[in-house]
């Protein structure tokens, strides 16, 4: 009898963890994969860094886990991303699992610091297509959606990454003109974002797109004012080139802590949630946040101290 009761409170627990999506599983074993084998390559750097220059130490990490994070999303779930693939493609299906892969392969390069000259810049030019193919059109048909443009900007952040990336890897005179490249276009990007903070102080902090704080979180509005002087702030000084390190660590490191201390709530919350589409937006918010944060902190790796 009472091995009977001890099964029967059991069963929905079990039933519960059956249940979840092989999608969720998939992104949060290869994030939680990927953040301890960039952890482990990184944590002789990271023991030799000073002050803050240890968070600057994790830039590699915030970049590859969320593109592992991608990646298995585009594998185990092939058809939650084939809307974003143009209709005009052939073999729309076969880039789809491609790009997953693809995905995979960069954020192991980035997290074990191999090739990552390869990787970042291959990266940055498929994000760079994006931006072309997808992301300006759809723009450009709804001018006043404010939301197409910081996904656009967003995008272009993200390859700007990779070519920051990609430069600090390399040697010779494409190194400083990746870097260049790429340091204007995160620029560009914090300062967007901190207008766009300062106007909708109510959306989620960083990278503002449609969703709000959490009411449950103290202080919403003061993040996001915050958050949005430091990212004007640091956007104009890394803009104009003054005191490059300086901004892209003082910045990357607000934004991660935005990540763990506002977005790692929102995850637990949406991971909660019985809804598949919640849990992976959950995910997504978070990771791409970070992904923003790990081209801003690549930034600062890439930048001499004499800056």
């Amino acid at each position: 009898m009472a091995l009977g009761i001890h099964i029967e409170m059991h069963t929905p627990i079990l039933a519960a963890f059956f249940e979840i999506s092989r999608t969720v599983v998939s992104m949060c074993s290869a994030g939680i994969l990927l953040f301890l084998v960039a952890l482990w390559t990184a944590k002789t750097d990271i023991a030799r860094a000073r002050g803050l220059d240890k968070i600057v130490a994790l830039s590699n990490l915030c970049f590859a886990a969320p593109l592992a994070v991608f990646g298995a999303l585009h594998l185990s779930d092939v058809e939650f991303v084939m809307p974003m693939v143009p209709s005009y493609m052939p073999w729309r299906l076969f880039w789809g699992y491609f790009f997953g892969f693809a995905l995979l392969a960069a954020s192991l390069s980035i997290a074990t610091k191999i090739q990552v000259r390869c990787s970042g810049f291959l990266f940055g030019i498929a994000m760079f297509l994006f931006v072309a193919m997808l992301d300006i059109p759809g723009s450009l048909a709804s001018p006043r959606n404010r939301f197409g443009w910081t996904l656009t900007i967003r995008e272009m952040s993200f390859g700007g990454g990779g070519w920051i990336l990609a430069g600090n890897a390399m040697r010779g005179q494409g190194k400083s003109r990746l870097i260049t490249v790429g340091r204007v276009v995160v620029a560009i990007a914090c300062v967007f974002y901190g207008v766009e903070n300062f106007l909708h102080p109510a959306n989620v902090p960083g990278v503002p797109l449609q969703k709000l704080t959490p009411a449950w979180i103290p202080g919403r509005l003061l993040i996001g004012y915050l958050t949005g002087a430091i990212l004007l702030v640091a956007g104009v000084s890394i803009l104009l080139a003054k005191k490059t390190r300086m901004a892209a660590t003082y910045l990357g490191t607000w934004i991660v802590l935005l990540v763990v201390f506002i977005y790692g709530p929102i995850l637990l919350a949406s991971l909660a949630d019985p809804s598949t589409d919640v849990k992976i937006e959950g995910i997504n918010y978070f990771f791409d946040t970070l992904l923003f944060a790990g081209a801003i902190l690549a930034l600062a790796s890439a930048t001499p101290r004499s800056n």
